[in-house]
Formats: structure tokens, C-alpha cells, sequence
């Protein structure tokens, strides 16, 4: 008899934890608090370990169709223009890792996966529904949701994000952390812009106490530019998508090189505006208990928000989901074990990548010496240091 999953969010993390369930021959029914599922936001980066991942559920081509793979990585210095390192992706990428380097608008990789999902069986979306609780006894999860209408299953999957209803009933209440640091994104159509400030590869510009990020989208017709800058937020931020003043951010950047003001210049010359997004997270993950307990299991941000650092947040949920998948196949145990082994599989590489994101944060943001020390290793090991075999070849 076919065990059923119950997913709370439709976001990537949900919709990659159900698309995983339904590959283990499980029953999904998922639970979206919105109306439409869709998906806001900019860009995502997808490094060689997860598109190999979503290759192996057969999504090579529909992410080919509405990604772009730039051929190369550039770190330059903010503030002098001035370039440090350089990192070739595309063909060596694939060479090295049998995946490329992919860069994807948020809501085409969202769009992908539930085209991907609603093509398994026995799945079933339910919008304008939330999980408010659970109840485990005897073997099955008892939901409510904030409609409350109780549905029984099998197993609870908490994919509902950096402040997760489901999260805070297994482990309990705890806010996310402030980080202190603000993104600022946009996403332009090339085309808009003068052709000097066009791009094709991605580029990290470090400068202290803050960087931008720009990369292609959508095959190159549509720019990303991610800028995170330390700062407080104004205190009625609360969510992660606002407008924001372009004024404040060039303000910020006030002292860093023409080449990069003139790209921050051009979004609202080419008639786009910025959203802002205060970053949150939580410390590193200390044990499986924090991604699973009896037959409620956790997924992505649920489980282990990140700085974007590492640029592997939605990645590490796909990472998540796969290897759910694995766990939940295996039919000859319990589901409670089942979901014990997916954390005790998922917990430390999940940690790793939590403290390499806060690390970096502080490395790509760096002052005085040890912004010059980090310059000067840029330059000398170059491609040593911005290639990680060991997040890639996983």
C-alpha cells in the first residue's frame, strides 16, 4: 500500500521534497498557502552537484530550455575595478563534475519543478491551505490546517521555509537570526542595457563590507545583479521581498569603482527597480534531530537556512529532496527510520555549507589586512580557491 506524504510549501523546497516522494512510489499531497503557484525573487545559481541531481530526474532539457551557463566566474575588486581571479566553468565544468554551472531565474527552476511534479502520480496540490499543526500518534501524522480541515498521512514533510510552522512545533519556537546584512536584486533585460554593462559569465565584486553579484539569465536575455550590504534594516522589514530606493544603494556603494556604479546606474536607467531582502539565517545544524523526529522530517530553508555565500541555498534543498527520495525508498523499513536516515545522510553536509556561506560572508566583505591578504591569495592561487571539488563532486 502506497504510504502518504504530506509536503507543507510549494516553494522549490516543496516542490522538489514531493517531486523526491513521488519517485520513492509515495502519495504526495502538498499544502500551499497562496492562491497561484508561482514564485518571486531573482536569480539562482545551480552548481554541478545539483544539476546533475536534477538531470538524473530527467530534467536536463527543460532546464537547457530556460537557463544560462556561463562560461566562466570573475571576482574583480569593488573598489579599484581591479581583477583578482577567474574561475572557467561551462565546458571544464562538465569535464570535471559531468554537469555544468547553470544560472536560472527563480520562478523558471520554480516553474520546472512543478511541471516535473504534476507529471508524477498520485499527487495532490492544494492551494490557499497552510499547515497550522500536527498530531503523531499510532503510526500516522494527523494534520490541521489553518482552514481546518484535518487530513491524515503517512509522514510530514515541513518545506515552509526560514520561519517554518512545522519547524517550530518539532524543535520550537526559535526567530531566525538577523544577519545585518540587506540584498538588494534586480533582474534587467539586457537589452536594456547599454552593451558595455551587458554580461554573459557571472562576477563577484568584493569590497569592504559589502559585494555585488551580476550573472545571464534565460539564456543570457536577462541580467541578475545581487547587492549585499551590512547595515541595519529598517525595523518594519520583516518578509523578504520589498521595494527598495536605488538612491540607498548607491549611496552605499559611494567609493567603489565607475565600472560597477554605472551597472548599479544602469537598472533604473533601463527602467527596472530594486527589491530589497534583509537576510536571515540559523546557526549550523548540531545533530540529524534537527531535520528529523519520528515521522516529521524538514527540508531546505525549513530545516537549514543560509547566507547566500556559497550560493548554494535552493541547492541544497534539491540536495535535500534527492536524497529523500533515496531514504523513502527503502520499503523494507519503518517510515520513522526512513526519515531518520535521510538526516543522519543530509545533516553534515547541510552543516558544512551553512558555516562555508557565513565564512564567506566575512571573507568577500573583509577590511583592511585581511581584505589585502585575501586579494593577494585571489591573485597567487586564483581557480584553487573558487573552485570546491568537495561541494561539486558530491
Amino acid at each position: 500500500m502506497r504510504k502518504q506524504v504530506l509536503i507543507a510549501g510549494g516553494g522549490i523546497a516543496g516542490l522538489a521534497a514531493g517531486i523526491g516522494a513521488a519517485q520513492a512510489g509515495c502519495e504526495v499531497r502538498l499544502f500551499e498557502r497562496a492562491a497561484a503557484f508561482s514564485e518571486v525573487g531573482a536569480g539562482v545559481q545551480l552548481g554541478p552537484n545539483v544539476v546533475r541531481r536534477l538531470q538524473a530526474w530527467g530534467l536536463q532539457r527543460p532546464l537547457q530550455a530556460v537557463a544560462a551557463f556561463p562560461p566562466r566566474l570573475r571576482v574583480r575588486c569593488a573598489l579599484s575595478g581591479a581583477a583578482l581571479a577567474q574561475l572557467p566553468l561551462g565546458a571544464q565544468a562538465v569535464q570535471r563534475y559531468g554537469a555544468a554551472y547553470a544560472t536560472i531565474h527563480r520562478a523558471d527552476l520554480h516553474a520546472l519543478l512543478l511541471a516535473a511534479l504534476q507529471q508524477q502520480g498520485e499527487v495532490h496540490l492544494n492551494l490557499q491551505q497552510s499547515i497550522a499543526s500536527y498530531r503523531e500518534a499510532e503510526g500516522a501524522i494527523t494534520v490541521c490546517t489553518d482552514g481546518k480541515k484535518v487530513i491524515e498521512g503517512d509522514a510530514l514533510i515541513g518545506a515552509d521555509g526560514v520561519r517554518s510552522q512545522v519547524r517550530n512545533q518539532l524543535l520550537g519556537t526559535q526567530l531566525p537570526r538577523r544577519t545585518g546584512h540587506l540584498a538588494y536584486r534586480v533582474v534587467v533585460p539586457q537589452a536594456a542595457l547599454p552593451e558595455r554593462l551587458r554580461t554573459q559569465e557571472v562576477t563577484a565584486w568584493l569590497g569592504p563590507r559589502l559585494h555585488v553579484v551580476q550573472y545571464p539569465l534565460r539564456g543570457g536575455a536577462l541580467q541578475n545583479l545581487v547587492a549585499i550590504i551590512e547595515g541595519p534594516a529598517p525595523v518594519d522589514l520583516d518578509g523578504w521581498d520589498h521595494s527598495a530606493n536605488a538612491a540607498d544603494l548607491e549611496a552605499a556603494l559611494a567609493g567603489t569603482c565607475s565600472a560597477l556604479q554605472d551597472a548599479v546606474r544602469g537598472v533604473p536607467e533601463a527602467g527596472s527597480g530594486w527589491r530589497l531582502w534583509p537576510l536571515a539565517d540559523r546557526p549550523p545544524l548540531q545533530s540529524p534531530a534537527q531535520m528529523a523526529r519520528g515521522l516529521v522530517a524538514l527540508i531546505g530553508d525549513a530545516a537549514h537556512p543560509m547566507r547566500p555565500y556559497m550560493a548554494q541555498g535552493a541547492g541544497m534543498a534539491i540536495e535535500d529532496a534527492v536524497e529523500l527520495q533515496s531514504a523513502l525508498s527503502m520499503h523494507d523499513l519503518d517510515l520513522d527510520l526512513r526519515l531518520r536516515r535521510y538526516a543522519l545522510n543530509r545533516w553534515q553536509r547541510n552543516a558544512r555549507v551553512q558555516a562555508q556561506s557565513e565564512r564567506n560572508g566575512r571573507i568577500f566583505h573583509a577590511q583592511g589586512p585581511l581584505r589585502w591578504a585575501r586579494d593577494a591569495s585571489l591573485r597567487l592561487l586564483g581557480a584553487h580557491l573558487l573552485d570546491k571539488p568537495w561541494l561539486y563532486a558530491a
